[in-house]
This record gives C-alpha cells, sequence and structure tokens, in this order.
C-alpha cells in the first residue's frame, strides 16, 4: 500500500471568500491511498518488451541444442556441469513439476522464456556464482526475472529430486560404495568429509561479526560427505562463518544414525584386525574419533604426501 502525502496552499483568494487576504490561504493535506505497481512485469498497453526474448532463445539453441550446434559437448559440460542429456531430463521434470517453467505469452502477447532458457539462466547462476544483471545481454532476461527463476529452479529441484538424492547410502548402496574403495587401498571408507565457506556477499552489516571467520568476509559453511563419483550423501549447511569445522561437526546430523543404531553394518580387515564400524576421511582440524581417519601429519613417501594434500 502506498501512501502520498500532497499539501495544497493558496487555495482561495480574498474575493472568492469574502475574507481578508491573511485569512484567504488555505493549508490543506490531501491523504492519497493507492495500491503501487509491482516492481517488473508486463503490462497491457505499455511499450512492447525491449529485450529479444525469441532472439536470444535462437542463439542458444543453434550454439548447444540443435543437430550441429556451435559448440561442442565438452564446451557443454564445462559451462553447464553436465552432459547434455542429462541436462535435457532435469529440464523435462522440473516443467512437469512447476508450470512456472513452461513457455507461455504475456499480457502484451509476447511468447515468454522457453523451458530449456530458464534452467539455462539457473545452472549458469549455479556454476558461475555470477551476479544476476550479468545475464541481461546474452540470454535477455532482465534481474527480477533472473532471480524469481532461480529460487523457482531451487524449490523444484529439491521437491523433485530430494527424496532421492538428498539422502545417506541405503545399505546396498553402501556395500558397493565401500567394495569401490576397498580397491582404491581404502578399506572400509564411507567417503570424504569438509566444510567449505559460501561467500554471503549481501550480508547485513549488523551480521557481520557472526558470519565473518578467519576468511575476512561474510560466509556461510557448508558440510558434506561426497564419494568418488561426485555424489553428495551428506550436505549441512547455514551455520554462520565464525564456525570451524569442529563447531559444525558437533552440531550436524551426520552420525545420528550410528548413534541411533539405525546404520547399515560395515566389516573390514585391516592388518588382521576386523573393524565393525565404517570411517570418513577428514583433514587435521577434526577431532580424533574412530568413525574419522585423518590425513598423514608427516608424510614420507611420495604416496603418503599425495594423500596427505
Amino acid at each position: 500500500m502506498a501512501m502520498r502525502y500532497i499539501k495544497l496552499s493558496n487555495c482561495g483568494t480574498a474575493a472568492s471568500q469574502g475574507r481578508d487576504a491573511d485569512d484567504v490561504e488555505i493549508a490543506a493535506t490531501i491523504l492519497v491511498v493507492g495500491t503501487k505497481r509491482r516492481w517488473g512485469g508486463s503490462t497491457p498497453g505499455h511499450k512492447t518488451y525491449k529485450r529479444d526474448r525469441e532472439g536470444a532463445n535462437k542463439i542458444l539453441n543453434a550454439e548447444y541444442f540443435v543437430e550441429h550446434p556451435i559448440y561442442n559437448p565438452d564446451h557443454f559440460r564445462q559451462r553447464y556441469r553436465m552432459r547434455e542429456s542429462l541436462f535435457l531430463w532435469i529440464v523435462d521434470k522440473v516443467t512437469e513439476a512447476d508450470s512456472y517453467f513452461k513457455q507461455k505469452r504475456n499480457c502484451a502477447g509476447q511468447r515468454g522464456f522457453s523451458p530449456i532458457h530458464k534452467c539455462t539462466i539457473a545452472i549458469r547462476m549455479l556454476a558461475y556464482g555470477s551476479i544476476a544483471d550479468s545475464l541481461d545481454e546474452y540470454l535477455q532476461m532482465g534481474e527480477s526475472n533472473v532471480l524469481e527463476t532461480l529460487k523457482c529452479f531451487v524449490r523444484t529441484i529439491a521437491n523433485v529430486f530430494g527424496e532421492e538424492w538428498i539422502r545417506p547410502p541405503t545399505e546396498l548402496e553402501l556395500q558397493h560404495i565401500l567394495k569401490v574403495n576397498e580397491a582404491r587401498g581404502f578399506p572400509g571408507m564411507v567417503g570424504s568429509i569438509d566444510c567449505m565457506h559460501w561467500e554471503w556477499s549481501s550480508c547485513p552489516t549488523a551480521l557481520h561479526g557472526m558470519y565473518k571467520g578467519h576468511k575476512g568476509k561474510p560466509t556461510m559453511i557448508l558440510e558434506a560427505v561426497v564419494t568418488k563419483d561426485l555424489r553428495f550423501w551428506h550436505a549441512y549447511f547455514g551455520l554462520p562463518g565464525s564456525h570451524n569445522d569442529i563447531n559444525v561437526l558437533q552440531r550436524s546430523p551426520v552420525f545420528d544414525d550410528l548413534a541411533n543404531g539405525r546404520a547399515p553394518p560395515v566389516e573390514f580387515n585391516v592388518n588382521d584386525n576386523i573393524y565393525n564400524i565404517g570411517y570418513y576421511l577428514a583433514d587435521g582440524i577434526y577431532p580424533d574419533w574412530a568413525t574419522l581417519i585423518k590425513t598423514i601429519s608427516a608424510p614420507i613417501s611420495n604416496k603418503h604426501k599425495v594423500y596427505a594434500e
């Protein structure tokens, strides 16, 4: 709701009111209450949209999605962080789950962005960490639409794929992971655990003290467990950057199933000793727990030096 105050002065004359000039001057304030039009979007009768959506969509398809595209599959994988077949499968699933990604006509009668166009916007934002306005020149989408598309994409991905892909491994999957890691020389290893800091460039000044740690800038921390095939089996995100890996570990649910007796059984042999708890590879900051194996503190051989890195 928008409120505007308008001051009116000298509303009248001595002749019209029959009063002295000093008494004629009237000061009135009129309160005008109305609704403010939302930022962005098309309006019937307004000037045609200034961006060439159709042209940008044609260029995008010619570069990646036609029979003989300008850029080869290696370029696609580098810029989209995945294969084209996987990207198109995600586009189909996202479009099926959320009508926002379907191509529609706006109030001015123009065709909107295609599903591939919208998903490309979101993937580019996530892959490059770029600002929303930087995609306008190439993909012809304004800042407000870019941010809305990114939010819808992330929410839809979580709703569609969360149950299958944001979870710990099943017993069958864990046995496969252990078998692969044993062949690589790490019997009993479930995965690698570590924390990384994500910069929060728009962090309010009042929160800088909480979110600024040794990185020197406001960040939020992601704790993740990943296997060789780059599959995330655990993700815990959102703690302020003033924390470290130990503080995050003490709050995360990564060992909840193990503590409550719900973890799948693990058994492996090292130096003729039988162990029944799987472990994660970690760096030197982590505590000396049975479920954590840290890097070699004083490596001697080349193999140990590579492992320690």
